[in-house]
């Protein structure tokens, strides 16, 4: 299964996010904010990040641009997750790098089929 990097600033909805996705069969590796999940990522390589978009430190799309300059994350899949659902910050986060969008409250099952389907790309 794919290693997926979970990053969310709440405890709360990283562990929702790790137990739905490890039950699937998925690593997943967390970090609670941008600065934390680049740092992983400049050694790592994963198959798909999942980023809230507002955290402190360095938030969702500054993190997807970052990542975007990294020669081993220049083509992995990123998802945003975020409360906002304007088609300006959409556009944005896409022009940040991001791959997708996933609109919270995220449920379990939103969140597998998302995955499945950035996965599948």
């Amino acid at each position: 299964m794919a290693h997926i990097l979970a990053v969310d600033d709440a405890k709360v909805i990283r562990l929702m996010v790790q137990s739905t996705l490890e039950k699937e069969g998925h690593k997943v590796t967390l970090a609670e904010n941008g600065r934390e999940a680049l740092n992983f990522a400049r050694d790592s390589s994963v198959d798909l990040v999942i980023s809230d978009l507002n955290m402190p430190i360095m938030n969702g799309m500054v993190l997807a641009a970052a990542l975007r300059n990294l020669e081993n994350h220049r083509f992995t899949p990123i998802l945003i997750m975020t409360t906002e659902d304007s088609d300006y910050k959409k556009a944005k986060a896409r022009s940040s790098g991001a791959s997708g969008w996933i609109q919270k409250p995220v449920d379990p099952e939103r969140l597998l089929k998302a995955v499945n389907k950035t996965l599948a790309l």
